[in-house]
Formats: structure tokens, C-alpha cells, sequence
């Protein structure tokens, strides 16, 4: 990973190119972000930093969390996330992560946490179709059906797709096309749709298949 940065999804709009075509794009409010922690090889095995999203009131912090923004210096920060880096030399605690790190055409992979749907049954969350409506069947046509073989194994395997919760789950959308950037609103539109509720907290970083 070259860079990331956290963000709030602000939600979704449509913007016109140059040659009049409308784009769906989904209106991210990236940073500002603080470095509030640097890992290093030489110390930690491996190069990382951490960034620190949205002010928060100090006393709103647990005792560990209000020792660690005061050995880093900075200000309390209410969200923070670790981003592994080939190469961390140019961060330093303390410093400011904005929108203009990415560029228009670039392409991200946005993580989010997906809208939760409650307890969900199988038909809903997994797309399974309803029974026949032939008699014998009922009363319920939307129940999940046979669950296993027979008495042999005599249990339900495994990643069986039954109902339970859907959503709420951290998601990953990879190869999204930056259509446009405000650096000094820290605004970044992208193209199509991004995992989450508005105002939901998701991280940007470059695109590692793109």
C-alpha cells in the first residue's frame, strides 16, 4: 500500500463530464487526518502509521486512549486506523493527511461497514426462492427447507446460507474510479457506490489490483 486515509461517506449524487454524460458518484468527506503513530522495521517489524480522524473531548477517553494521544502530542481524535505503508519516511507524528494525497482518475478500494438488516430469512439474505404453493407445503412457504443428508452426517454443515444477520459486516469494494476531488473542501467523489450509511466511517487507499 503507497497511501490511505479515513473518511465519512456524506452520500450520493451525480455529476456531468466534459462531454455531458451524468456519473453517480458518492461524496466522501476525506480527512483531515493526524498521524498520531509511526511503526518502523527497525522497531516494530514492519512500516505502518496510524491516522486520527474527528475531534473528540478528552474526557470522553478512556485513561489508556487519553495516554496515548498525549505521549504522540496531538490532539484526541475519535476515530483512528492503521495503514501498513511500503514506505513511512515522509510521515512524521503529528503531521496532516488531506484529500489532495489522491488525484482524479486514480482508482481506491473503499472499505465500510454495510447497512444492517436485522435478522434476515434465508429468501431475504441469501436469495433463495420460496417453496412450491402445492398442497402439502405450507403453512410456511418461505422456510429454509431440507438442512442436511439424512442421518448420516446427522448435523448441519457448515457456511450452510440459513437466516441470520444480514449486513453489518465489514465490506470491501475494490478498483473504484476517483471522478472528482475538492481539496479544499477535503471532499472526494467516486465513482459509483461505496459500502455504508451516510456518515458512515470508511478508509480510502490506492487500488492494489488497479
Amino acid at each position: 500500500m503507497k497511501k490511505g486515509i479515513i473518511g465519512k461517506k456524506l452520500g450520493m449524487t451525480q455529476i456531468f463530464d466534459e462531454n455531458g454524460n451524468v456519473i453517480p458518484v458518492t461524496l466522501i468527506e476525506a480527512g483531515p487526518c493526524t498521524v498520531t503513530q509511526k511503526k518502523t522495521t527497525e522497531k516494530d517489524g514492519y512500516e505502518a502509521i496510524q491516522l486520527g480522524f474527528g475531534d473528540i473531548d478528552e474526557k470522553k477517553l478512556s485513561k489508556p486512549a487519553a495516554g496515548h494521544f498525549k505521549k504522540s502530542g496531538v490532539a484526541p481524535k475519535r476515530y483512528l486506523k492503521e495503514f501498513r505503508l511500503e514506505d513511512c519516511s515522509g510521515y512524521n507524528v503529528g503531521d496532516t493527511v488531506a484529500s489532495d494525497i489522491f488525484a482524479a482518475g486514480e482508482l481506491v478500494d473503499v472499505t465500510g461497514t454495510s447497512k444492517g438488516h436485522g435478522y434476515t430469512g434465508s429468501i431475504k439474505r441469501w436469495n433463495h426462492h420460496v417453496l412450491r404453493m402445492t398442497h402439502g407445503t405450507g403453512p410456511v412457504h418461505r422456510e429454509v427447507g431440507s438442512m442436511n443428508a439424512n442421518s448420516s452426517p446427522s448435523r448441519v454443515f457448515k457456511n450452510k446460507k440459513m437466516a441470520g444477520q444480514w449486513g453489518d459486516e465489514q465490506v470491501t469494494v475494490q478498483n473504484l474510479k476517483i471522478a472528482k476531488i475538492d481539496a479544499e473542501k477535503n471532499i472526494i467523489a467516486i465513482r459509483g457506490a461505496v459500502p455504508g450509511a451516510e456518515n458512515g466511517i470508511v478508509y480510502l487507499r490506492n487500488a492494489i489490483k488497479g
